[in-house]
């Protein structure tokens, strides 16, 4: 039982980890959709990622399969598990590099009416996507039981959906926030993109600097409130 209890646990803080880049991503995404429709994009997009993640564990077999190389060009070797990572990366940089112009500039502050919540729910899918096979590539390398694979699946996507009102509520009160929240999205995109092109960075230092980043800046938001 304990033997099952620890891969267990590391998988729930994984996908609790992949789980509130969503939520960030979301969150600041909804900023430009009407009150009512806020929850709504959050709701659908972490519902999306929950079943993009169980269907991925019913194809683990076929899944592990895009790990063989489709590109050998000299020492760059390229698999479609790859491709998928390189090109999610990349969209994750420039969507976050955006917004944080927009929150930064004057003539980012105009909303944009040409913003929907079905442009946005795509932005979401593509992001489920890639953090989905990402996942469950590495569950998989962790453990043998799919029953393992699934209980953290959905007992993260549970805790994400309770956790994300006051998860949105200070990302929305804290303009700091937000900001290092989107630079923690360019880092998950350049770190994708390492993955992508076999730069193993261990992901224990990507999160250890975030947690960092994160707990100096709660403690500038308390200097700044006394």
């Amino acid at each position: 039982m304990i033997d099952s209890l620890i891969p267990l646990i590391t998988l729930i803080a994984l996908e609790l980890i992949l789980g509130i880049d969503n939520v960030i991503f979301i969150s600041i995404l909804s900023d430009k959709l009407p009150l009512h429709q806020r929850k709504k994009l959050l709701y659908t997009g972490l519902g999306i990622a929950v079943v993009l993640r169980l269907v991925l564990l019913l194809f683990v077999a076929y899944i592990m399969k895009l790990d063989n190389p489709i590109i050998n060009y000299q020492a760059l070797s390229l698999s479609i598990k790859d491709l998928i990572l390189i090109v999610g990366g990349i969209f994750l940089i420039w969507k976050a590099t955006v917004e944080i112009n927009a929150k930064t500039e004057k003539e980012g502050e105009k909303k944009d009416t040409k913003i929907t919540f079905n442009k946005l729910l795509v932005q979401v899918i593509l992001l489920d996507l890639v953090f989905s096979i990402d996942s469950i590539i590495t569950a998989v390398g962790m453990v043998n039981e799919l029953w393992i694979m699934y209980t953290a699946v959905i007992v993260s996507l549970v805790i994400m959906i309770f956790a994300y009102k006051p998860i949105s509520t200070f990302i929305q009160e804290h303009p700091s926030i937000k900001i290092l929240a989107l630079s923690f999205l360019i880092l998950i995109g350049v770190t994708l993109v390492g993955e992508g092109l076999d730069f193993k960075v261990p992901k224990g230092y990507i999160y250890f600097s975030m947690a960092f980043s994160f707990i100096v800046n709660l403690i500038q938001i308390g200097t700044n409130k006394k």
